[in-house]
């Protein structure tokens, strides 16, 4: 009995030590016939291209990336802008028998008029339809006028221009004056200002045109009136002939011609009247005139 046991018990320790080494004979055998090193080459997938560039071999040092559009962002954003201030210009004119410095830019430290103010103003110059284009003027306010931040007093001068003239034409057309307010001076400054005029002797602009009363109409009524006195005349004749027996018998003759001669004035005289002229326009010194501003303009 003890025998048995004894065998039984080599057997239990045996066994493992066996399967043990037919377990690496197997693996040995695997390894000769089969190489399991070129069987993972060929048959396994290789690793992604990202992996691999990740992967840091034994010999390369990991180095940090920086990224190139960051880097110039951020140096760009770092650099401060300059900004540069705007410039203004100071011109001397002698022009007027004074001296006056015209200020030509704009300055951020300027207040600002808006456009539409209106300026009482009255002209210190005699101006015609016979002036040219070009020729200048000038205008004294004769009411001061406040806005926010600043007030422009009664004196203060304008400078003026005739943009376009002509004298009276045909079609009845009258004499044309076009004028423009383009300087203020204040406080000894000359500043740009674009103002027309839209009141002249207390009588309503249009189109800041200054036009002399037209002829048209006056040309017709005069062409008629030349009409109506031939046909007077005709008359005051037939009835002088009438006095006398030979004459009774000729007076409806002059009567008949002046009330023809009347028609044929009558009907020519709308086209007669193209060739009539209106009047000339005139503004003498110390004419009493509007300005209104068309842009906003600027003053120290």
């Amino acid at each position: 009995m003890k025998k048995i046991i004894l065998i039984l018990v080599l057997l239990i320790f045996v066994m493992p030590v066996q399967a043990f080494e037919l377990d690496w004979s197997a693996d040995e055998e695997i390894r000769k016939n089969y190489q399991p090193s070129k069987l993972e080459q060929e048959v396994l997938p290789g690793l992604p291209s990202i992996l691999k560039e990740d992967v840091p071999s034994a010999n390369t040092q990991t180095v940090p990336k920086t990224n190139a559009n960051t880097q110039s962002t951020s140096s760009t954003s770092t650099i401060p802008k300059t900004v540069n201030p705007p410039k203004t210009t100071i011109e001397t004119d002698y022009s007027g028998g004074g001296r006056v410095r015209t200020m030509k830019d704009d300055s951020f430290t300027a207040i600002k008029i808006k456009k539409g103010t209106k300026f009482r103003v009255q002209s210190k110059t005699n101006v015609a339809d016979w002036n040219t284009a070009g020729a200048r003027m000038t205008f004294v306010s004769t009411a001061p006028v406040t806005q926010r931040y600043v007030s422009i007093p009664v004196g203060t001068t304008f400078k003026g221009v005739i943009v376009d003239s002509h004298q009276p034409n045909g079609f009845g057309n009258g004499g044309l004056l076009k004028l423009k307010a383009d300087n203020v001076i204040i406080n000894g400054a000359q500043r740009p200002v674009n103002a027309k005029v839209i009141r002249a002797n207390d009588k309503k602009i249009f189109f800041n045109n200054i036009k002399g009363k037209r002829g048209y109409c006056c040309g017709v009524g005069k062409v008629v009136d030349k009409g109506q006195n031939f046909y007077d005349k005709s008359r005051q004749m037939s009835k002088n002939w009438s006095n006398n027996p030979i004459g009774s018998i000729l007076s409806p003759i002059p009567t008949i011609v002046g009330g023809v001669g009347y028609t044929v004035n009558l009907v020519a005289s709308p086209i007669t009247a193209l060739w009539s002229k209106g009047d000339h326009i005139s503004l003498p010194a110390g004419t009493n005139y509007v300005i209104k501003l068309r842009e906003n303009a600027y003053i120290y």
